[in-house]
């Protein structure tokens, strides 16, 4: 089975259809699928749901598909770093529900796992409860979440075979496996690709069997959400 496609373009296509849910990679700008989320926003799909710790920036990663409003609700844990993401919510344009990001983390996980639904103490007693079952273990009280699951994943890897099987670089594995797993389709932009049995099976962070499609980007921008600079 070959795996990898031309483009982004590419592999996306008759893949992704309006009204998806969408998991997506990255924490902040780091291990976002950059050129998998500019392929999205040229397809023109639409009442989109994404599944990402957080929306990226005004201008870049998941704001793009803010800034077109191709996305109708968003499933994240921070959304700080994004002005347009703010005025739509408050606006009433965009969905939001709000997870705190380590059960944001378990609820892909267990999606991606087949678990339906674990518990938490994270969020019992605030807002993040209301509405949920609540049950008490050994004097503790906590709270039933449902896992997540996606049509369509969207990661990004450092390199790949050309299986799909998957290696991070560093902090930018970050939810990208976890988005893999939970996607029923996973698409990995990579920036290395490596012949088949070239990669040590000990080194490697996701197997390709999550893994359907592969796409090649070695020149990615990479930009850093908050540059701080020290004075000489």
């Amino acid at each position: 089975m070959n795996k990898l496609y031309p483009s982004a373009h590419a592999a996306l296509d008759g893949l992704v259809e309006d009204g998806m849910t969408l998991a997506v990679g990255g924490f902040g700008l780091c291990g976002i699928p950059e050129a998998l989320i500019a392929a999205l926003r040229e397809s023109g799909k639409k009442h989109l749901t994404a599944i990402s710790n957080n929306a990226g920036v005004d201008g870049f990663g998941l704001g793009l598909l803010l800034e077109t409003r191709q996305i109708r609700k968003m499933i994240s844990s921070y959304v700080g770093e994004n002005k347009e993401f703010e005025r739509q919510y408050l606006a009433g344009e965009l969905e939001l529900e709000f997870t705190p990001q380590g059960t944001l983390a378990e609820k892909l996980r267990a999606g991606g796992a087949g678990i339906p639904a674990f518990y938490t103490k994270t969020g019992y007693g605030t807002l993040v409860a209301e509405g949920k079952e609540t049950r008490q273990f050994d004097g503790q009280w906590y709270v039933l979440e449902k896992s997540l699951t996606a049509d369509v994943a969207l990661v990004k890897a450092w390199k790949a075979d050309k299986a799909g099987n998957l290696l991070f670089n560093k902090t930018a594995r970050n939810f990208n496996p976890l988005a893999a797993m939970a996607g029923k389709v996973c698409v990995a932009e990579v920036e290395e690709l490596v012949e088949t049995g070239e990669l040590d099976p000990d080194q490697i962070h996701l197997p390709g069997i999550y893994v359907q499609r592969l796409v090649l980007n070695p020149n990615p921008e990479k930009r850093i959400e908050q540059r701080t600079l020290r004075s000489a």
